[in-house]
């Protein structure tokens, strides 16, 4: 306790600061994660554009872990907690069909409809965190109506939203079927925030459980491509082989990567009952990467535009009222016997995963760079840089000025959210 409170001393930043931080530059590149999936309309399969995105995520999530930390570190960290391998694969295979779903969303709603959409998937990880992990027990009454309250408007935003799809002519005749999807998605990712919680529950490293995840995902979307997309003749394939769209693809699952490392810190230093609201900020930049970039609302009348900035305002609104129910001694209590309930189911020692918990990893492990190390992050950055040179501009109408400005916002960002993560925990 101490150690924590030295470091938030030098750092001038809490805990809860940091999972605020990191929850909000999630949200602002998530955002931008789904803009180049807007390839299905040049006529791409689905699952190619998902399969093609999964294979960049692949690349880059190999790439920070190693960057940061070293693979000694992360195979020390998951050799100490087997058991979360197998949790880490079932997030990365939820994670794999929640994105092809999507994709599908976006095809037939639109990436600024479709975002809100699936964002209620802070309702599912609110749900898991309360019955699974003791979330907001003993939270105050005033937090417990700010969570209720919070996601109240999350539902009512998420019927606005619908009811605006499916009687709006702006957005497409395949409505209904772009709701299921982007509410499939939102089922998906809401669960799949249980082996998140889960894993820092028991100290894991958020880099560590990510190495394990893209393997799951990238097994679970390929074979989803096998099985329901026309096997080895899907078009992916025939993608793969086009590296003027591919690498925009890969760029998507780059950012993607940055967003949800962002997240499951988020995550770990505030619960997915709140850090996951708080991230879900990311339907506001994609609706800015939506309409302002690809002009999605340009043809949509004065009452379909209204429904859809209000049903995304009411939902900004009731996650950053979750995210704001800071938890009291009593709900930390509670956390605290869910990581003591982890530690004795599977042998882990109390104190050291409490430290870890906090960010006041122990010392002695070994965060060397071997030669491989540096093998793994040339490798993926040669990848990028061939992929990049053979790029082509998508066939799509772009405002190129406002392309500039969200990518600035998306530098931005990352610096004040890194610089927090590094000083205050060294990324642990």
């Amino acid at each position: 306790m101490a150690l924590a409170v030295e470091k938030t001393r030098k750092s001038g930043l809490s805990l809860h600061g940091l999972g605020v931080v990191c929850g909000l530059s999630a949200g602002v590149w998530l955002g931008a994660a789904e803009a180049p999936t807007k390839l299905v309309n040049a006529g791409f399969s689905p699952f190619a554009i998902s399969l093609c995105m999964v294979a960049g995520v692949f690349t880059a999530r190999w790439t920070f872990p190693t960057l940061l930390k070293g693979t000694g570190y992360v195979f020390e960290d998951l050799a100490e907690r087997k058991h979360l391998i197998v949790w880490a694969l079932l997030a990365g295979a939820l994670w794999a069909v929640a994105n092809t779903l999507t994709v599908f969303a976006i095809r037939d709603v639109g990436l600024a409809v479709a975002f809100p959409m699936w964002n209620a998937n802070s309702l599912i990880g609110l749900f898991w965190g309360r019955v699974l992990f003791r979330e907001l027990e003993g939270a105050s009454g005033r937090n417990i109506a700010k969570v209720v309250l919070g996601s109240i408007a999350i539902v009512i935003a998420a019927v606005l939203l619908g009811f605006s799809t499916i009687h709006g002519g702006a957005i497409g005749s395949h409505a209904v079927r772009g709701i299921v999807a982007a509410l499939g998605a939102s089922l998906m990712w809401g669960t799949m925030y249980v082996p998140y919680r889960k894993a820092y529950l028991s100290g894991m490293n958020p880099l560590s459980f990510v190495t394990v995840f893209t393997v799951g995902e990238l097994g679970t979307v390929l074979a989803l491509t096998l099985a329901l997309d026309g096997g080895v003749h899907s078009s992916a394939f025939q993608l793969l082989r086009v590296p003027g769209v591919l690498f925009w693809l890969f760029l998507g699952g780059f950012v993607w990567v940055i967003g949800d490392l962002f997240q499951q810190f988020a995550a770990k230093y505030l619960g997915i009952g709140r850090g996951i609201p708080l991230s879900n900020t990311n339907q506001l930049w994609g609706l800015a990467w939506g309409a302002l970039v690809f002009g999605e609302l340009a043809k949509a009348d004065r009452q379909h535009r209204w429904m859809v900035i209000g049903g995304s305002l009411i939902m900004i609104l009731g996650a950053l009222a979750i995210s704001t129910a800071v938890a009291s001694a009593k709900e930390g209590s509670s956390t605290n016997e869910a990581v003591l309930r982890e530690c004795r189911r599977y042998g882990l020692d109390y104190q050291r995963t409490m430290m870890a918990q906090a960010g006041d990893e122990f010392s002695g492990r070994d965060e060397r760079r071997r030669w491989w190390d540096y093998v793994i992050v040339l490798t993926a950055t040669a990848v990028f840089v061939a992929l990049g040179v053979r790029s082509v501009v998508p066939p799509l109408a772009l405002d190129l000025r406002w392309v500039a400005i969200l990518s600035a916002v998306l530098i931005t960002s990352l610096a004040v959210g890194g610089w927090s993560l590094w000083r205050r925990t060294r990324f642990n």
